[in-house]
């Protein structure tokens, strides 16, 4: 038996609304999904916690701190914990209007508030605001240089609040977000930003996207028509961008991708998350965690405390299936035995 019980293991529940909706399939309640996610068990083994989104239908941003107290006694009574918040702040662009960024900076707000008294309520050890840039690539593209500037003016402004309540941000790389795009734009994005409390969320089916210029052809890694059955090559791509990128992640997603980009709902498209089993999966999800968790010479980083699984825009057929999540839990736990460390 494996005795690693870091990095803890976690579970999104906010896949219930993303790509969900009148054009797509109905939201899964967040009760649901803390059902499932508690009642995953693989060996004894059961996730350690949830990270969630601050969004409706499940959480409401502007919680009272009695519904905070609740949402706390909900959780806790399934022995979870809470790690990192997804920040609703599409409602202004990060490179709009002098308004929009002044909602997407109060936004972060709110989410830095909310997530500093889950810590004060002890149910929050670990975990980040995520954010991203809320703009589309090709709205950017009209103004590289210009937009950049200005996204990162905003992402300044949200870290300097969200350090008042003792919270870091992590930028989310994924490819539908402008400045956020790839792999070169995300990394200058970040050393733009330069602040302390500003990081990345690495998620394995969104980073793989990067390698193929997804949004970005400039910035491929991996070569048009690329055959996948060449793991060295893509050995070495990945290499590439988790040494880029290794540096300023603080948030960490382990997740599977074929190849492919998906939408559904009103998301974007963007690197299709794929079941863990999926045979048509690109990725050796276990090895491949460890370029994210282990330095260039393989030395374990235990930059984040806990890794959570992501899985947007799955069929509900998919996420209402238990077996759904105890296969996701089983390729956690083996990720933590192979990258892990014991406290």
């Amino acid at each position: 038996m494996n005795e690693n019980n870091y990095p803890k293991l976690h579970n999104a529940t906010w896949p219930g609304i993303v790509g969900k909706g009148p054009d797509s399939e109905p939201p899964i309640p967040f009760d649901t999904m803390l059902e499932m996610t508690a009642a995953a068990e693989v060996d004894g083994v059961k996730f350690d916690g949830i990270d969630i989104g601050l969004l409706d239908p499940h959480i409401n941003i502007d919680s009272t701190d009695d519904d905070i107290k609740r949402l706390v006694d909900k959780v806790s009574g399934y022995d979870l914990e809470i790690g990192s918040l997804v920040a609703p702040i599409w409602a202004g662009s990060a490179m709009g209007s002098k308004e929009e960024r002044a909602t997407f900076v109060e936004m972060v707000r709110k989410a830095c508030h909310f997530g500093q008294r889950l810590r004060e309520l002890g149910i929050r050890p670990s975990g980040i605001v995520r954010i991203d840039s809320s703009s589309s690539p090709q709205a950017w593209d009209a103004d590289p240089e210009g937009n950049s500037k200005i996204i990162a003016q905003t992402f300044r402004e949200a870290c300097d609040v969200a350090a008042d309540f003792g919270e870091k941000l992590a930028a989310e790389g994924e490819i539908c977000w402008g400045g956020m795009q790839s792999w070169k734009t995300m990394l200058e994005t970040l050393e733009a930003v330069d602040r302390p409390n500003m990081g990345f969320q690495a998620d394995m089916a969104h980073t793989l996207l990067y390698t193929l210029g997804y949004n970005r052809e400039q910035d491929r890694i991996l070569p048009p028509d690329f055959d996948w059955s060449d793991r060295k090559t893509l050995e070495e791509a990945l290499k590439t961008i988790t040494k880029a990128l290794r540096p300023w992640t603080i948030d960490f997603h382990v997740a599977q991708n074929d190849g492919t980009v998906f939408g559904s709902g009103s998301h974007d498209k963007t690197g299709r998350h794929c079941q863990a089993l999926d045979p048509n999966g690109k990725l050796d999800v276990v090895h491949d965690a460890g370029y994210w968790l282990r330095d260039e010479n393989g030395v374990l980083t235990k930059a984040f405390k806990h890794i959570c699984w992501d899985g947007c825009m799955f069929p509900n057929s998919v996420m209402n299936n238990q077996q759904t999540w105890n296969d996701i839990l089983g390729t956690m736990i083996k990720v933590r035995n192979e990258h892990g460390w014991r406290e």
